[in-house]
């Protein structure tokens, strides 16, 4: 009888073994409730010999070192290209306009990754090529959508990403040098509501889509100074704002990893519940 029931237990061990064992190797589920479709709105505007640059920047160049069939049986290309830091969508790291602040190598990606807000000046800027936005523009999307959130990615939306990559109506000039610094107009932010944001929110980065976070008549880039002195990342020359509603979007905003850079291409992207 004992040896019966030392058989059955040895039996019942295998058997729980061989369940255990089939248990740990099944995919483990740590939650059954399959994510909502996301979509992806590309926020960057295409380098190009069309790319729009400061008038005083070195403009984007391309050098084709080869593109066709080789004598090996395959197709190959490769390029070069040559640009300034700032140009194009690209980002301002906080060390452009404050010593000893974060170059671009050094910004911590959780101020380029999170969830992001737009507020929508279009309906102001489109009449006024040389709008400010407000301390007001931000209290009025608030009244509407509630408190911005601490760790924010605020996107200013001015209308003027529709006139990119026409240097005339997107800078307010084509001409270039020194001189054409004095005839840039296009809409920014206004140090007032710069300062308002760095005092009463906790932001990680802003962007907008015009060629910079001071507007073109801007003489001390005053909103530049405030921001980027905070360690606030700006992103500059964004696209296809109209496309993202008001909230609850991600951003993603990855530029060129430069060591010591004072900026640099910048490829951003937002993620939409559908």
């Amino acid at each position: 009888m004992r040896i019966k029931l030392g058989i059955i237990y040895l039996l019942c061990g295998i058997i729980l073994s061989c369940a255990k064992k089939k248990n740990e190797l099944e995919p483990k589920i740590i939650n059954e409730e399959i994510p909502k479709a996301r979509r992806i709105i590309d926020l960057t505007h295409t380098f190009s010999e069309e790319t729009v640059y400061w008038v005083t920047a070195k403009e984007f160049q391309l050098d084709v070192v080869a593109k066709g069939d080789t004598d090996k049986g395959f197709f190959y290309a490769a390029n070069n290209f040559e640009t300034a830091e700032h140009g194009g969508t690209h980002i301002d790291a906080p060390i452009h306009f404050s010593k000893g602040k974060h170059s671009t190598d050094e910004i911590p990606l959780e101020r380029l990754i999170g969830k992001g807000i737009k507020i929508d000046v279009s309906a102001n800027a489109l009449l006024d090529v040389d709008y400010l936005v407000s301390v007001q523009d931000f209290l009025d999307w608030e009244n509407e959508n509630g408190q911005i959130e601490d760790g924010s990615i605020v996107l200013l939306q001015t209308g003027h990403s529709k006139y990119y990559p026409d240097k005339l109506k997107y800078l307010g000039t084509d001409e270039r040098g020194d001189e054409a610094v004095k005839l840039l107009h296009f809409p920014g932010l206004s140090p007032e509501a710069a300062t308002w944001l760095v005092e009463n929110r906790n932001i990680e980065s802003i962007g907008i889509d015009t060629p910079s976070i001071d507007y073109g008549q801007s003489e001390y880039f005053k909103s530049h100074v405030i921001l980027l002195s905070e360690n606030i990342p700006v992103f500059e020359n964004v696209a296809y704002l109209d496309q993202l509603p008001n909230k609850d979007f991600e951003v993603i905003a990855l530029p060129m990893k430069i060591k010591d850079g004072s900026g640099g291409p910048l490829r951003i992207i937002a993620l939409i519940n559908n």
